[in-house]
């Protein structure tokens, strides 16, 4: 997707349901926690724009990108939620270690999307500096947050 051409933030909100009557679990990295912060911040306030109560959204924290799957799968196993959304910034450096981190995410959350009964929503930035990051934590691009948001409701529903 060319960010760039959309706005993260923008959406048409008569096309999301209500999520007064729904439960959301978010699983956010404490690396890169500016970037985070932003993120898991966009997110509950979508949620509750939406609907969806505080006591109905429980965020679990998770020290880096890669504990993400961890902290998703666990968020499953434990039930209760309608859709989790997960958050978390990667951020290209000199070695591949970058590489190694995003392709083992976006693997194991897809692998989860398959295997669990909830949708998991994939809101991991993976940008190739901090400005890139920071315009899609809520800079100029928008927040990714809200984005993720929006789909976990929608696929709630779905």
């Amino acid at each position: 997707m060319a960010t760039a051409l959309r706005n993260l933030s923008s959406y048409d909100a008569t096309k999301v349901p209500d999520a007064s009557n729904m439960c959301f679990g978010i699983v956010v990295s404490e690396w890169n926690p500016e970037i985070t912060g932003a993120l898991l911040e966009g997110a509950v306030n979508t949620l509750e724009r939406h609907g969806a109560i505080p006591e109905n959204i429980h965020v679990k924290t998770v020290p880096g990108s890669f504990e993400l799957i961890y902290g998703a799968h666990q968020m499953v196993l434990n039930g209760g939620y309608d859709a989790l959304i997960v958050l978390g910034s990667v951020i290209k450096g000199d070695t591949p270690h970058f590489d190694y981190i995003c392709q083992g995410v976006t693997t194991g959350i897809a692998r989860l999307n398959t295997t669990s009964e909830i949708p998991i929503i994939y809101g991991l930035l993976t940008t190739d500096n901090l400005q890139q990051a920071l315009d899609r934590a809520g800079g100029k691009l928008g927040n990714k947050g809200d984005e993720c948001a929006v789909d976990a409701i929608k696929m709630a529903k779905f």
